[in-house]
C-alpha cells in the first residue's frame, strides 16, 4: 500500500510540474515581468517652453499639433488651448465657479474633462469647446486618459478606474503596485504607446504603470527640474506628441513646460 501510494504522489507531481510548463509557455512574458524589478530612469531636457504661471495645471494633452490644458481651482477652472512655443491662450472655456477642473483627454473628435469633488465630467467638441454633454461618476476627479479603446482614470487613490469612452460607464479597475507596495496619490496620467506615465502628487517622479495589471515598471525621477517655494506648486501634466515622439511635463503655476528624454540610470 505504500508504494502504491507513493506512485500515485509522484504522478500527482509530475502533472502540477507539466501545468505550470504549459502556464510558462502559453505566457511568456508573464513571469519575467512579475519577477522584474521596476526599471529606474533619469531625465534630461530637450527644450524649455513657456507656460503660463496662473495655470494651475490638472490635465494637459498632445494632439495633432495642439497642446490642450485643464486648469484647477475653483473660480478660475478652464479648458484651453495652448500655442506650445510662446506660451499664450489660443482658445478657452470658462468652468462655472463651483466646479474645479482636473483630468483632460482627447477621444477622437471631442475633449473630456473630469473636474475634482463635483463628481462631473464635460465633453466638448474639440475645435469650438462647445460643451455637448456631461457625464456622472461617484469617486473623485484626479487624472484621466484614453487608450484608444478605453477611458483610464484616477482618483487620488492607489486605483485606476476603467470606463467606457462612449456611456462612461465603469468596465473594470486595478490598483497600482511596486512588488507588494500599493502606490497611492496617483494623478495626472498620460498613454505613451502601451504604457501608463502618471505623477505622484507631492513627488518629483513619475511612475510608469502596466495598466492591464496596475504593476509598476520604471520610476522616473524628475528631482530639479523645477523648485518652488510653494508647496502645492507640484509636478503635474504629462503630455505625450506620439507623431514626433516629443515627451511633455511641468506642474501647477510652473513658468515652463519642459520637452524631456528618459534614459536608465544603470
Amino acid at each position: 500500500m505504500e508504494r502504491v501510494h507513493y506512485a500515485a504522489i509522484l504522478v500527482v507531481a509530475a502533472v502540477l510540474v507539466a501545468g505550470a510548463v504549459w502556464v510558462v509557455l502559453l505566457n511568456p512574458g508573464q513571469s519575467s515581468t512579475n519577477s522584474g524589478s521596476p526599471k529606474l530612469y533619469t531625465y534630461s531636457i530637450v527644450k524649455t517652453y513657456p507656460h503660463d504661471t496662473s495655470a494651475f495645471t490638472e490635465g494637459l494633452v498632445f494632439d495633432n499639433g495642439s497642446l490642450y490644458e485643464s486648469t484647477g481651482e475653483y473660480g478660475t477652472s478652464s479648458l484651453r488651448r495652448v500655442n506650445l512655443e510662446n506660451g499664450r491662450v489660443k482658445q478657452e472655456f470658462l468652468l462655472p465657479n463651483q466646479y474645479f477642473g482636473e483630468g483632460l483627454t482627447v477621444v477622437n473628435s471631442s475633449l473630456v474633462q473630469l473636474t475634482w469633488q463635483e463628481k462631473t465630467g464635460f465633453v466638448y467638441d474639440k475645435q469650438t469647446f462647445r460643451l455637448t454633454s456631461n457625464f456622472s461618476y461617484s469617486i473623485q476627479g484626479w487624472g484621466l486618459t484614453y487608450t484608444g479603446n478605453e477611458l483610464i482614470m484616477s482618483d487620488g487613490t492607489s486605483n485606476l478606474y476603467f470606463l467606457n469612452p462612449v456611456t462612461f460607464q465603469e468596465t473594470g479597475q486595478v490598483s497600482v503596485h511596486d512588488a507588494n507596495s500599493t502606490v497611492t496619490n496617483i494623478n495626472e496620467l498620460e498613454y505613451v504607446n502601451g504604457d501608463l506615465y502618471a505623477n505622484i502628487w507631492h513627488q518629483q517622479k513619475i511612475v510608469i504603470i502596466n495598466p492591464q495589471t496596475g504593476a509598476v515598471k520604471g520610476w522616473i525621477d524628475l528631482t530639479g527640474i523645477y523648485q518652488s517655494n510653494n508647496t502645492e506648486e507640484v509636478l503635474n501634466g504629462i503630455a505625450y506628441d506620439s507623431q514626433t515622439n516629443r515627451l511633455f511635463v511641468t506642474g501647477k503655476n510652473w513658468p515652463n513646460i519642459y520637452q524631456i528624454t528618459i534614459k536608465p540610470t544603470s
